[in-house]
Formats: structure tokens, sequence, C-alpha cells
């Protein structure tokens, strides 16, 4: 793919909201090959405030302008999602790489528009899958690679939050901006982990439960079990409603010979016939993994711009959509959807 950078990145910050502020702009902070040219956000005194916060030189109210006069080599999408796909086609036909906070767009015909924006623009496209570059789960990954706990048989994970209704940005509750609530928030992340992991099998068949305030309200929790046509079973269990004082975070894999978790990370093996730890030991580092995967997926991005990796585009992230979309119908009929 043409137009690889080189030098100092010039990265513009689209959306100032708080996945910029809490995790692209620390992360870009301490990438020294990173210049941060400017933050746009359609409030002028929010992008101004965070622009000066982090010593960024340009603040803009006005995507349109921020890609014509901000001279940057990539863009950074921290909108709200219904203009992520808009927002990242705008990016790549301005001459941009486009780092784009999940979901990329909020249909599968719309993760086609920007993959082919893409092809035709002959610009990379990245989605922040953070979790992806978690330290613990590349340790996970490590020993699925090398067969140390076999095939992988099941993925069983959870995500639970408070998220008062009053304390979200008012778009994560319409639905028409938002494409979904605590699924698509916390759900599918764990589920694009649990099929990335798993080397993408297919999944066949879904079957999911919602609990809303409303009939026309977002989703407070989910539970979701899909089958994969190679025998995976991935269960995935969300909520925005977790009364305790911290949120509770869990992913397990389950293969023929061992088990891995992480948060913490655990690997256990199946030693002739005796579960045995072998959880790899060392120095914790001093970040916290939210921090170390963003840093990750920056370092990674760079190297993609720089074409010093071969980072293909991200298809995966069509049949990702494509589960979210049979998520939510099995959820409103109320049965199994088959892929």
């Amino acid at each position: 793919m043409g137009g690889e950078v080189s030098g100092p990145v010039r990265v513009v910050v689209i959306g100032a909201g708080a996945i910029a502020q809490v995790a692209h702009l620390p992360a870009l902070r301490r990438l020294p090959e990173v210049d941060v040219a400017a933050i746009c956000d359609n409030d002028a005194p929010k992008a101004q405030t965070l622009a000066a916060r982090f010593g960024v030189p340009d603040a803009y109210d006005d995507i349109e302008d921020v890609l014509r006069y901000a001279r940057a080599d990539a863009a950074v999408i921290c909108t709200p999602n219904h203009l992520h796909e808009s927002h990242v086609i705008a990016s790549l036909a301005a001459g941009l790489h486009v780092l784009c906070e999940r979901p990329l767009a909020l249909s599968a015909a719309g993760v086609e528009r920007v993959l082919k924006a893409g092809e035709r623009y002959g610009k990379r496209i990245m989605v922040a899958t953070n979790h992806r570059f978690r330290s613990d789960v590349q340790a996970v990954r490590g020993y699925l690679a090398g067969g140390e706990i076999g095939t992988v048989q099941a993925i069983r994970g959870g995500w639970h939050t408070m998220q008062s209704p009053r304390q979200l940005p008012s778009w994560r509750l319409r639905l028409q901006e938002s494409g979904g609530g605590a699924f698509l928030d916390l759900g599918a992340p764990l589920v694009d982990l649990g099929l990335w992991l798993g080397g993408w099998p297919a999944p066949k068949r879904v079957s999911a439960h919602v609990l809303r305030s409303s009939a026309d309200a977002v989703e407070e929790m989910a539970s979701v079990i899909i089958t994969c046509d190679n025998g995976l079973l991935l269960a995935v269990d969300v909520s925005w409603r977790h009364f305790a004082e911290g949120e509770r975070f869990w992913f397990d894999v389950v293969g023929t010979k061992g088990a891995a978790a992480i948060q913490p990370l655990r690997i256990v093996k199946d030693v002739h016939g005796t579960p045995t730890d072998v959880t790899p030991t060392g120095a914790a580092g001093r970040e916290t993994q939210f921090a170390q995967s963003y840093r990750a997926e920056w370092t990674y991005f760079l190297a993609a711009m720089r074409g010093d990796v071969n980072a293909p585009p991200p298809r995966d992230q069509l049949l990702l959509q494509r589960v979210v979309d049979a998520v939510y119908r099995s959820a409103a009929e109320g049965r199994d959807t088959v892929l």
C-alpha cells in the first residue's frame, strides 16, 4: 500500500470526548515520533480546552477545516459512533491514514464502504481493538500459538460496569447515534477478542438476551452465546448496571490441554493429568493494562503507516459487524439467529 510515512507523524484527533482524553492523547504524548497537530470537536471551547491541556497547537470545530489545514499524516476518529463511517471516509479522501475507535460503522454495508474507500485512496485503516494489544492477552496468544493449551474449545468473557444514564454522553442513549448499548460498548470488544484469539472461525449460531429500561432504550445488560462452525463456544455477559465499588472484567480461554485467563494473567496446563500453573512471571509494568494497550496499539499503527509491518485492511470487522447484527436480531426476535 502506498503513502508510507517517514519522519515525525502529524496526527489530528477528531472528537474531544472521553476516549480521546483518557486513552489516545495520553498515549500519543508518550510517543516521541508523534506530533499531535490539532484537536477537532464541534464544541469549540471543549476542543480548545483539551488542546491547551495537552499542549496541542491548534483546535478546530469543523472536520473539513482540520483535514484541509492541519497538514496531518493520520487521523484518530473519536466521535460518536454514527459519525465514524463518514469521518473515516472524509479523512481517507483527504489523504490521511486512519485509526478509528470501534465500531468502524453501524452496519455491514457501512463497513464495506469504509474498506472500499481505503482501497480507493490507498491509505491504512485500523480499528481501535486495544484489548488485542494488552500484554496479558499477548502472553495468552503466545501460548495458543505454541499449542501449549491445545485447541481452543470455549471462551467465556464478561464486563460489568456502572454507567448511570446521567453520566453517559446523551448520544450513547440514542439508538440511531450509538447503534447499541452495553453489548456494543462492552460485549462486541470481547467477541472481537474471542474470535481473534480463536483464529476467526465462522460463527454459525447466535443466541442473545438483552434487558432494557424501556422498549425504545438501548440495552443495559446482555448475555450472548455464539457457536462457530469449528465447535468453538463463545459466551459473553455484559452490564452497565454493576452495583459494586469497581468494574468486573473476566476473560477465560479453555483448551484441550489447559486454560488461560487474563486480569490477572493465569495459564494452567495439563501435565500428566495434573493441572499445573505455568503462568509466566515477570516484573509488572507501572502502566495499567488500559494505558499500555493503547500505547502498543499506536506503536503498531505507526509501524503500519511506515510500511514496517504488514497490516491488512480490517476485513475482520465485517464479520464482527455481522455477529453484532445477529445479536440484536436474536434479542429482538426471541430466538437463535443463524448466520
